[in-house]
């Protein structure tokens, strides 16, 4: 009795070292993925006229402790970067799709430059894509269905070009769209009518020239269906439209704030 008492517990001795060992190198593979994704992207960074991350981003300390770096409290992963304001200039490489914990990337007012890496359909608990007044070019990547949570969207002031990707409205959390200032072309597909809890969409696009009939009515028509009456802001200036305001656009209930300057609408306004 007392040889299986001490087998016995001589087993879990064995068990628990381990568990804990297998978890130490799990969490520290983890951390180490992490690392050298946030150090790739450093060394993507060719101008850093503050010395943020050439004097902070060091290697001998916690990338936890590293500025713009959000680890979480649970498995000490980066959870959220936020580089914005840092005046940055370079690339995203594709390694920041490593970052498989992150939830919020916001790289605001850099000049950040290159096309969207496609790895950041890796990035499947994204809640928020803060790319505002950079200088990404080239078109947006079909990869907004594989981000199901994602709620604020905002590449406003860029270079992308091509039309918005048809993937972008499966994102159905999606409360915020903003990509003004960039060079888009097309129609708003009718499939925005299945973002329905969208409260602010801005489009605003200069040079370019679309026609009412194509553009406003089938947004309309899908907004306002049954299932989507949360719009409360629409944004539609300086983008040379033509045409008569549709009747419909009386069905947006919810809109506080309407914006159609420097257009060339005619007939009455309908109301």
């Amino acid at each position: 009795m007392g040889n299986t008492g001490f087998c016995l517990a001589l087993m879990m001795a064995v068990l628990l070292l381990h568990f804990v060992v297998s978890f130490s190198t799990k969490t520290t593979t983890n951390i180490s993925t992490d690392r050298s994704a946030l150090l790739a992207l450093k060394a993507h960074i060719v101008s850093d006229p503050r010395k943020m991350l050439e004097t902070n981003w060091s290697t001998a300390t916690s990338i936890c402790n590293w500025v713009g770096v959000t680890c979480g409290s649970r498995h000490q992963r980066v959870i959220a970067l936020n580089l914005s304001s840092m005046l940055l200039t370079g690339t995203v490489p594709p390694q920041i799709g490593n970052l498989s914990f992150l939830t919020s990337l916001d790289l605001t007012n850099d000049s950040f430059h290159g096309s969207l890496p496609i790895q950041l359909t890796n990035l499947h608990r994204l809640k928020l894509i803060n790319l505002l007044w950079n200088n990404f070019y080239e078109e947006i990547p079909s990869l907004f269905e594989h981000l199901p949570k994602l709620q604020i969207l905002d590449l406003g002031g860029n270079k992308l070009s091509g039309k918005i990707p048809l993937g972008l409205f499966k994102c159905k959390e999606l409360q915020i769209l903003e990509l003004a200032g960039n060079n888009l072309e097309g129609i708003l597909p009718k499939e925005i009518g299945d973002l329905t809890i969208l409260n602010s969409l801005s489009l605003r696009k200069p040079n370019r020239s679309w026609s009412i009939d194509t553009f406003i009515c089938n947004w309309v028509g899908a907004a306002c269906g049954s299932q989507h009456q949360r719009v409360v802001a629409l944004n539609l200036s300086s983008m040379f439209l033509t045409g008569t305001v549709p009747l419909q656009i009386g069905n947006l209930s919810f809109l506080t704030s309407l914006d159609l300057t420097n257009n060339s609408f005619h007939g009455s306004f309908p109301i």
